[in-house]
């Protein structure tokens, strides 16, 4: 059986894009099963439409299934959790990069879905605000007031994250 140059074009780009499109799936979701089955569905519908979108964006069409998705998932599944905030958090000491990544996962959390997303494609996936408003499928000013309210709330909910970083420089 041969394999169409469609299926063996599509079969290269999933291959080289799907790391970096988990990456993504598991900053939005904060858990990597989840992201994994996100990526994964994200690359069939790609596959299903692979001869309209090879020439085109496949990749941004992808981060949209993804951003979606999730979304739809999160308001299917979403319940108050009642947490008790601490005041005084411990600040991770030296260059420990697992001590970062823990308080950024624990800011993102803090974030509503939609103000994640924002900052997730905005600062990790490094999308402008056009494109950022494109796989939110809103408009750019819906991207920069998102992107201030969820920096602000970073600040305010983490503002350890904000004295690693300038430490970092």
């Amino acid at each position: 059986m041969r394999v169409s140059d469609d299926e063996a074009s599509f079969t290269r780009w999933a291959g080289d894009r799907q790391l970096a499109l988990l990456r993504t799936a598991v900053l939005l979701t904060g858990d990597h099963h989840r992201a994994e089955d996100l990526v994964q569905e994200a690359l069939t519908k790609v596959a299903a439409r692979w001869r309209r979108l090879r020439e085109d964006n496949p990749e941004a069409y992808a981060r949209q299934v993804i951003v979606r998705d999730n979304i739809s998932w999160w308001r299917k599944h979403r319940r108050e959790v009642v947490s008790e905030v601490e005041d005084a958090r411990a600040v991770p000491t030296g260059e420990n990069a697992t001590d970062r990544r823990l308080l950024l996962d624990d800011a993102l959390a803090a974030l509503t879905v939609r103000q994640r997303t924002t900052i997730v494609l905005r600062y990790y996936d490094d999308l402008t605000e056009r494109d950022t408003a494109e796989a939110l499928g809103v408009g750019v000013g819906t991207v920069k007031s998102q992107t201030h309210l969820a920096l602000r709330r970073l600040r305010e909910a983490a503002p350890e994250l904000a004295l690693l970083l300038e430490d970092l420089r």
